[in-house]
């Protein structure tokens, strides 16, 4: 099958080019960076270097690919640990997740492509109502915090135009936990990690915001079974087996660095100090369950908790 996979270097498309490739896909891979195009073509890859905000850019691409399934795994998360800021942060990948997946939409319907495969996120964006973990069914926050506004907007606008059944595309949700290992915020040198290590992530008030994670390789797997002959369209969360407070997942991952364990801060000080997104996110957010994904997709983690993936990826 050919797949135009764009955002072939980020931290997801470097895990899931090879897999592709092993699967004896044709895969045509977009960057960004023209550096990182022979890396792609020594993987196995037909490189392109584009801009998926350009719009002729990618109608261009994606027609002359002629591809059979599109995957958008394009992000511009480097260095988005600001919380405070949450929305600033998150403006490029924003664009990426609207413009970019319009355009790509766009091309698939030039090109005659039947499947769009795209990248979501899950667990902060859930209302904070109701149990600790939901699926998903269940709804987004209507009121979220001031900074993730327009973050949340643009995750809706997404998975509309991906799931909207006038598209011409069989459209795929995947929608990650908090990604860990190599590449992420949540590796051994990522943003997170080095929080970690200088004791600059504490625990915020009673620490009960659940969050869902995903290894890498889990994600780029999730992927995979996407793209499975009969899997079908749809809305799926890409995560763990355990849902985890973070009470219990931030001294968790301090031992697993080797770091004196995270100090603990009142509610009203997380607020000043971090804003109010990261406060809320710390107690409020809600878990994700991966009934879905392994009843429909036939999808399962390689890392099934966060507990042993940290201590082997960190």
């Amino acid at each position: 099958m050919r797949i135009f996979l764009a955002g072939a270097t980020g931290a997801v498309g470097r895990r899931l080019v090879p897999m592709l490739i092993a699967d004896g896909h044709e895969v045509v891979a977009m960057t960004h960076t023209p550096a990182k195009a022979d890396g792609l073509r020594a993987a196995g890859a037909l490189p392109i270097v584009g801009d998926a905000l350009d719009r002729e850019a990618v109608l261009g691409a994606v027609i002359g690919a002629q591809p059979e399934v599109i995957v958008h795994q394009m992000t511009a998360l480097a260095g988005a640990s600001d919380m405070r800021h949450f929305d600033r942060v998150f403006a490029t990948t924003n664009r990426l997740r609207t413009e970019g997946t319009a355009h790509l939409l766009e091309g698939a319907r030039a090109a005659g492509t039947r499947r769009l495969v795209v990248q979501g996120y899950t667990g902060w964006p859930f209302a904070r109502t109701g149990g600790p973990v939901k699926d998903e069914d269940a709804p987004l926050d209507d009121q979220p915090p001031h900074a993730q506004r327009a973050t949340l907007a643009a995750m809706r606008e997404m998975e509309s135009l991906v799931t909207d059944e006038c598209a011409g595309v069989d459209g795929v949700v995947l929608r990650y936990g908090a990604l860990y290992g190599p590449g992420t915020s949540l590796a051994a040198d990522g943003e997170v990690t080095q929080l970690v290590r200088r004791r600059r992530l504490p625990v915020i008030g009673d620490g009960a915001g659940r969050w869902s994670f995903t290894h890498i390789d889990d994600a780029a797997g999730g992927v995979v079974a996407a793209l499975a002959p009969g899997a079908p369209a749809g809305v799926f969360a890409i995560v763990d087996d355990e849902p985890a407070a973070t009470a219990e997942w931030i001294p968790e991952l301090a031992a697993a660095v080797g770091a004196r364990p995270p100090r603990h801060v009142p509610a009203w000080v997380g607020r000043l100090a971090a804003g109010e997104a990261a406060a809320t996110m710390m107690t409020e957010s809600r878990g994700a369950s991966n009934a879905r994904a392994r009843s429909v997709l036939g999808w399962a983690p390689r890392h099934p908790t966060w507990r042993e993936g940290f201590r082997q990826a960190l």
